[in-house]
């Protein structure tokens, strides 16, 4: 039977489906679902599945939707939302501009605790199906369900009627006027159990009576609203759609009967969760919202800034309980408070919460109090920087050393660390001026020898170097210097004055003083070069910027470690220049010459010559130790003066006193190079040697004293085809082509603008120009070997670093190339003339420019062949030489020949016959 029923089912639903057409549901009829009804659960949902029924319209079991409470509050939509909706519909550039109104939106103090009851009421139906608490005060219109179980099964609903009573059909009236619901369910529950024998009863809250109340005051939407009897205070407010602008949270009141009969206090449920306040609501009780009282404005360093009302003599410390206490950053010693005086004027006032009598200060209606920031140094830290494994901020505590700081090299410093040099940046003042002691890592750390081992001070800096900067991995470094530029950049980018939008505003004041010029009248007055690329001034300023808060940028710390030496000294540098404002000189000084690190150094206490050459890294190789030059710089009665002392370099550095001489501001050392030093230079010898091959060379020796270290030439080695590159001449030809092709778009620009220069087109010749400077130079010299090997000693030159010299095979062929009828190579013969090859490749072509015929020698040279009247051209060819035959730049074909002198003979003819007229 199910089986025939089933196939029904199917065959009903697919005629439907056939008859339906496009419809993409089935609307069954009355006897399919009574028909679906008796199919198994399993077998409902998947016909409804294949076929796309609803099983609710079928009638068959389907899960029971969820009671829901009516929607009756709803966000309000202001109209700053209203604005922001199409400020979301605007395109996508116009999101990327500053909206500096926004930005004020964002920064501006909204009033607290608002936005929990700011909303819109939709409906005035009351919420009926929340639980209820065995407290809840039954009365006339409330349903209690009465379910009886045991010898008997039935179900009541009671309804509380005007008196207080229930009619119970077999009980008969049961009072329950000023019950609650536990004691109604207790009071029941007796009389059941004593007067109906073998029944037990479970009893439970029907519909809750509906009460009606008034909202008025303040409220968003004042009126009468009908609502649950459990109704409270809060849930008043939330139907009524909240507060309005002018309304208060603190002193929210019921009134009953025309008394007050309880008030709330909003702040007590929304700061500290406590809703004693939140009394329940009878049929006819007024809830009233009065006005807002005083108002304070908290800003700064607290934890909620807002907008707070106040209630009658709260203080200082209240107030900042509202805004939920002070941030760790905070300075509540200076915080201070704007209020206006009695002349209305405002005043400021400042209070030190810290104190008793800061915190008990009142606070008045219109006070606006602001708990500034703490600064962000630190009170006695160490800070670290340099080629340290780990750079930052440390502790600092009397009696500290730098071996206490850092304990272990191998630890504690980077592998790449100067042993040698480190030096400790401290203050010597309120002002900030600083001393710079220099001291040896390993001496201090390994050996804690006592005069290396220096004891720190609070705010000291200590920084370490690299010994060598080359080995540095900077991708970090250069990643966050390109990300805040990209910042500064982005901030430009919407502006047409620049970067600093501070510096641009101060210059339109300042626009009456004479500005740094770089010329005066046509005439340069100034070498100074000014930055013109917006990129390279970005990332100039960028970079000076984090460089001198070098010890504040924690970002920059964590990266010092692969810092140059320059790099991390230059905020010191700077500092010390700064220091030499008051005409004290500045501490610093300088070396150059044979050092491994040049540059400017901070003068340190008591430094000496020994002290700045280890700054630099030490001597390099070559370095003349025997004598340096120290230049120093001082004043006199008539201006300044300028002194030159002559230094034993190496006797200095071995710690002799009369040498090692204690050093100045403004100090210049200059290490010398050691006369005839030279590096290592070598050259390349190929071909046809017996030990071809790389070798060093001396000052001064020539390609003659290589070639006989080399074991001369070999047999078959053609001295005449040898090829000899310099790289000095390679770059001295690549200068020579470029001013060519300066000469060349300058003779171009002329011809555009000549009275009778030929138009040029503009493309064409910006592709020659292009072609021109894109040439690579050779950078070949042509050598004699032939005299240099018989020792004739004026075909002999000197040697330079990376001379490469090749001697070919000996060859036996002649190149003819060029405007020919068919260039090719032929083999070498004695005796034969340039005429004969030219023949032999079929000759000039007509384009040719046979008369400027020219020979490329096998060893590089150029040769014009004789032409005379009564010589041929029998100049002397010799194996490996190339015959060029060069394009006719001037060439005319016969039709424009003859017109031309067609057009001379007409003229000359015309003149002629001018003149006999006369």
């Amino acid at each position: 039977m199910l089986n025939k029923t089933k196939k029904l089912i199917i065959a009903g639903m697919s005629a439907l489906i056939l008859l339906s057409g496009q419809a993409h549901a089935i609307a069954p009829s009355p006897q399919m679902i009574e028909q679906f009804k008796n199919l198994p659960a399993s077998e409902q949902q998947r016909l409804a599945k294949q076929y796309g029924i609803d099983p609710s319209m079928l009638g068959g079991t389907s899960a029971q939707a969820p009671i829901e409470n009516p929607e009756v509050v709803q966000q309000r939509t202001t109209g700053t939302q209203v604005q922001d909706l199409q400020v979301i519909d605007q395109s996508a550039d116009a999101k990327n501009e500053l909206d500096f109104e926004q930005n004020n939106n964002k920064n501006e103090l909204k009033r607290f605790g608002y936005e929990l009851f700011q909303g819109e009421p939709t409906t005035f139906a009351p919420v009926s199906d929340v639980p209820v608490p065995s407290e809840y005060l039954v009365g006339p219109g409330d349903n209690i369900k009465v379910q009886l179980y045991g010898k008997d099964n039935k179900e009541y609903d009671l309804v509380i009627n005007r008196e207080g009573v229930i009619q119970f059909p077999e009980l008969g009236p049961i009072s329950v006027a000023g019950l609650t619901f536990s004691e109604v369910r207790h009071t029941l529950s007796s009389r059941i159990t004593q007067q109906m024998i073998g029944i037990e009863s479970n009893i439970t809250m029907g519909e809750l009576r509906s009460i009606r109340i008034f909202v008025a005051g303040d409220a968003y939407k004042p009126g009468s609203y009908t609502v649950s009897s459990l109704s409270t205070i809060t849930q008043a407010l939330f139907v009524a759609g909240g507060v309005n602008e002018i309304g208060s949270l603190r002193n929210i009141q019921v009134k009953r009967k025309g008394k007050l009969v309880g008030s709330m206090d909003l702040y007590d449920l929304l700061l500290r969760g406590d809703a004693s306040g939140d009394i329940n609501l009878r049929s006819g009780d007024v809830v009233f919202i009065p006005s807002v009282g005083g108002l304070v404005s908290v800003t700064g360093e607290v934890r909620r800034p807002a907008i707070y009302e106040l209630k009658q003599n709260e203080t200082m410390a209240q107030v900042i309980e509202m805004a939920a206490g002070i941030k760790p950053g905070a300075y509540p010693r200076q915080s201070s408070v704007e209020r206006f005086n009695d002349n209305s004027l405002k005043s400021i006032l400042n209070v030190d919460l810290t104190t008793k009598a800061g915190k008990a200060t009142k606070a008045l209606a219109g006070d606006f109090i602001q708990v500034k920031s703490a600064t962000t140094q630190y009170e006695d830290a160490i800070t670290v920087v340099g080629a340290a494994v780990r750079p930052g901020k440390y502790q600092w505590y009397q009696g500290q050393k730098i071996s206490d700081l850092v304990p272990s090299i191998w630890g504690d410093l980077n592998v790449s660390v100067d042993l040698e040099y480190a030096i400790v940046v401290r203050e010597i003042n309120k002002q900030g001026d600083i001393q710079v002691y220099q001291f040896s890592p390993v001496k201090a750390i390994n050996t804690k020898e006592a005069s290396q081992n220096l004891a720190l001070q609070a705010r000291d800096k200590v920084i370490f170097f690299n010994f060598s900067d080359l080995t540095q991995n900077r991708y970090e470094l250069n990643k966050l210097v390109k990300k805040r530029v990209e910042k500064v950049q982005s901030l430009a980018g919407n502006s047409l004055i620049g970067n600093d939008l501070f510096e641009a505003g101060f210059s339109q004041l300042s626009q009456q003083k004479f500005a740094e010029r770089s010329e005066l009248g046509g005439v340069a007055i100034n070498s100074k070069v000014q930055e013109t690329d917006p990129v390279a001034k970005a990332v100039k300023g960028e970079v000076n910027k984090m460089l001198i808060n070098l010890f504040e940028d924690r970002a920059l710390i964590e990266l010092s470690g692969v810092m140059n030496r320059g790099e991390l000294l230059y905020p010191i540098i700077m500092k010390l220049n700064s220091q030499g404002r008051a005409g004290a000189g500045v501490q610093a000084v300088a070396i150059n010459g044979r050092v491994n690190n040049p540059g400017i150094y901070p003068l340190t206490v008591n430094a000496r010559i020994k002290d700045l050459v280890v700054a630099a890294g030490g001597l390099e190789e070559g370095a003349y130790t025997t004598r340096a030059e120290l230049t120093s710089t001082y004043t006199t009665v008539d201006g300044s003066a300028i002194k030159h002392t002559n230094i034993g370099l190496e006797a200095a550095l071995n710690g002799d006193e009369t040498q090692n001489i204690v050093i100045k501001g403004r100090d210049i050392l200059t290490v010398m190079t050691t006369p005839d030093w030279q590096e290592n230079k070598s050259v390349e010898i190929r071909g046809e040697v017996k030990f071809p091959g790389t070798y060093n060379i001396r000052r001064g020796e020539t390609l003659a004293d290589v070639l006989q270290r080399a074991g001369g030439f070999t047999e078959y080695a053609y001295l005449p085809s040898s090829v000899f590159v310099r790289e000095s001449v390679r770059q001295q030809e690549q200068l020579e082509i470029k001013k060519l092709a300066d000469q060349l778009r300058r003779d171009i620009a002329t011809r555009g603008v000549s009275k009778d220069g030929n138009v040029v087109n503009y493309s064409d010749a910006q592709m020659m120009l292009t072609d021109l400077e894109t040439i690579k130079a050779v950078g070949r010299l042509v050598v004699d070997l032939s005299a240099i090997s018989v020792g004739i000693k004026q075909a002999d030159l000197q040697l330079e670093d990376q001379d490469v010299l090749y001697i070919p095979s000996t060859k036996q062929t002649i190149a003819v190339m060029g405007e020919v009828q068919h260039a090719a190579t032929h083999r070498f013969k004695e005796g034969q003339t340039v005429e004969q090859y030219l023949a032999m490749s079929g000759g000039a072509r007509e384009r040719a420019d046979d008369d400027r015929t020219y020979v490329i020698k096998a060893d590089g040279s150029v040769m014009i062949p004789s032409r005379s009247v009564w010589f041929s051209s029998e100049t002397s060819l010799q194996p490996g030489d190339t015959i060029i035959v060069p394009l006719d730049t001037e060439y005319k074909d016969n039709l424009t020949l003859w017109t031309q002198v067609t057009s001379i003979i007409y003229n000359t003819a015309v003149a002629f016959a001018t003149v006999a007229n006369l």
